[in-house]
């Protein structure tokens, strides 16, 4: 049976290697790359993210990603965003200054406010019959995060809760985003990235 084949892209804001290193754990065939042609090739596209918004778009347009990533997602070839990553799916953020994003999924990033930054563990409570993210209610990721998807909520999958509610993961058919680190959660994190490639695979 052919591994399905799940790119990261390589845009100079990523926690590149500690995801290929969780992917390569679930028996996936990884690469890294910024080449649209080998994006192409992709069942799967990974958008990670650890930095800034308006750096992070520069740096797709900069890789002239922005309009591959667009007609990706209208082909609704799989896209998964994490934290930063996950952010940019909207239709642009807060962060400093407002900056458009890549507009895949509608809404916007907005900061949190008291606190201002949520770092820790924490848990999913779910929004919709979604079987690929039940089995991972009650289990406990990795978040490390000062902005937050506010949006449509049919674009909300699971909410989680710091003094505040918030969404932590998105989606809009196979373009999904994950505000926390499931490559930095430990086993539940491995299960629920398996569980979610599989399903948006063979949605």
């Amino acid at each position: 049976m052919r591994k399905l084949l799940i790119v990261i892209i390589d845009y100079n804001m990523g926690n590149i290697s500690s995801i290929v290193h969780c992917l390569r754990e679930l028996n996936f065939n990884v690469r890294i790359s910024d080449d649209v042609e080998v994006l192409e090739e992709a069942d799967v596209v990974i958008l990670p993210g650890v930095g800034a918004f308006p750096s992070a778009m520069k740096e797709l347009f900069d890789r002239n990603l922005v309009g591959y990533l667009q007609d990706r997602a209208r082909r609704q070839k799989p896209i998964i965003g994490i934290c930063l990553g996950m952010q940019l799916l909207t239709e642009g953020s807060y962060e400093h200054r407002y900056t458009a994003g890549l507009g895949l999924i509608p809404g916007e990033v907005i900061p949190l406010e008291d606190p201002k930054w949520h770092i820790g563990w924490n848990t999913l409570d779910c929004l919709k019959d979604d079987l690929i993210v039940q089995a991972s209610i009650s289990k406990a990721f990795y978040f490390n995060h000062s902005l937050v998807y506010s949006g449509p909520s049919k674009y909300k999958i699971c909410v989680s809760h710091y003094k505040k509610t918030f969404p932590s993961v998105i989606g809009k058919g196979k373009i999904i985003g994950l505000q926390f680190h499931p490559e930095k959660s430990q086993a539940p994190g491995r299960e629920l990235l398996h569980n979610l490639i599989l399903g948006i695979c063979n949605a």
